[in-house]
């Protein structure tokens, strides 16, 4: 199994080209099956879940073409199978995301209950009523959910409970191909939401409320294909931030979106570093200085991300005074704080809050991931400790994250990949 080894105590200075957003790409990749046509997707990150979709879309029949940029082109016009095997979807979350695609065009679909993350309780119930009042009958047997309807799936009026990016983008593919119009009410948010929103108009949805909590689709008869680019990944691009603000070091991102990045640019402004970006670019400098503690609240965008809490955590280890961090969304996630205490941390968990000393300086040590963001924010901590840490089970890392050891590298951090 993968370990880093990285020695600690540098600074990060350079430039990086953010990659392809990860969790706009996945659903993208579930969108191109609601057409028959060709669908032209760019701009992919090169990572293991972005594999494991394109693996899954292969064993569904759906002809697949990837050139040397990572731009693929989709054939949905072979789709011949409506099942997606545990083998599969054991390994990501967003598998479940073929579940509206499919149940809307063929009338049927039958996926397994999806893994991921072990970050806490992240039901899909949400998604199956949203199914159920577009008409569905969903059956659970064996593990799989088992979807079907008769005929057309109508348009129905959803109002998640609570916000659900996944049940979100789900609810919004299978109401494209719906009869009638659809309204969802609490809708997600988030930039990647949109995204897939904006492909699915260039693919000939009728798509009113982007960007908003309210959703209005009214459904057409078939979509057609297109050719779209996957926005950059603004937790990428947040996490290369607060690296180069823990080390006190300096950053250039090209190709960043700065207006999906709002909150966590101005609590990297509070923790001392200075801020400048344009349309397409973000700059760092923190000069040198140790960071400034700062107090986070995770929430549904645009609120502040819970994929950007755990590396903010870790910059709080080693920043002046005590920050606080609250966790609203997952659990489970603030687990990787124990790692942290590993290296001379001092963070308190007190229900889902954690209490952090910042301390002087972190030591180098052995340490375990337990998710995706916790694996980055234990890079981030031995980036600034002394002397080695070596980072296992990092698969986790390698779901979200490309080529990270190389990335750092270019900007002067000492670590390596250990097989």
């Amino acid at each position: 199994m993968d370990k880093l080894l990285i020695r600690g105590g540098g600074r990060l200075a350079g430039t990086l080209k953010v990659s392809g957003a990860k969790n706009a790409a996945l659903p993208i990749l579930a969108a191109t099956l609601l057409s028959e046509e060709t669908t032209k997707i760019c701009n992919l990150p090169h990572l293991h879940d972005i594999t494991t979709m394109i693996e899954l879309m292969g064993c569904l029949g759906v002809g697949l073409t990837l050139d040397e940029k990572m731009s693929i082109e989709v054939d949905g016009a072979t789709v011949r199978n409506s099942r997606a095997p545990y083998e599969l979807v054991k390994t990501m979350r967003a598998s479940i995301l073929v579940l509206g695609p499919l149940l809307t065009r063929f009338g049927h679909a039958e996926v397994s209950f999806p893994g991921g993350c072990a970050i806490g309780s992240r039901p899909v119930d949400l998604h199956l009523k949203a199914m159920e009042a577009m008409g569905a009958t969903i059956d659970i047997e064996d593990g799989y959910i088992k979807a079907q309807c008769n005929g057309r799936l109508h348009g129905a009026d959803i109002n998640f409970a609570t916000v659900t990016v996944g049940g979100t983008e789900n609810a919004l593919m299978a109401a494209v191909l719906a009869e009638g119009k659809t309204t969802i009410r609490n809708a997600a948010r988030e930039p990647e939401v949109v995204d897939l929103a904006q492909c699915l108009v260039k693919m000939g949805a009728l798509i009113d409320g982007i960007g908003s909590s309210t959703l209005e689709i009214e459904g057409v008869d078939r979509l057609h294909g297109c050719e779209y680019s996957v926005m950059p990944d603004r937790i990428e691009a947040g996490t290369y931030l607060v690296a180069a603000a823990a080390t006190g070091g300096r950053l250039r991102l090209e190709g960043a979106q700065p207006h999906h990045l709002d909150i966590v640019l101005e609590k990297l402004r509070d923790a001392g570093a200075e801020v400048s970006f344009g349309d397409d670019w973000i700059e760092l400098d923190m000069r040198g200085r140790r960071p400034k503690a700062v107090d986070i609240t995770t929430a549904p965008y645009p609120g502040f991300p819970t994929d950007m809490q755990a590396q903010f955590t870790a910059l709080n280890t080693i920043a002046q005074g005590v920050g606080r961090v609250t966790e609203t969304v997952f659990e489970n996630r603030l687990v990787q704080t124990h790692e942290m205490n590993r290296m001379g941390a001092d963070i308190v968990i007190d229900g889902n809050s954690a209490l952090i000393r910042g301390c002087a300086v972190l030591r180098g040590a052995p340490v375990m991931a337990s998710d995706l963001r916790a694996s980055a924010s234990l890079v981030i901590a031995g980036l600034v400790a002394e002397g080695e840490t070596l980072v296992d089970r990092i698969y986790h890392i390698d779901r979200g994250y490309e080529c990270i050891e190389e990335k750092l590298q270019s900007l002067g951090a000492d670590i390596r990949r250990l097989s």
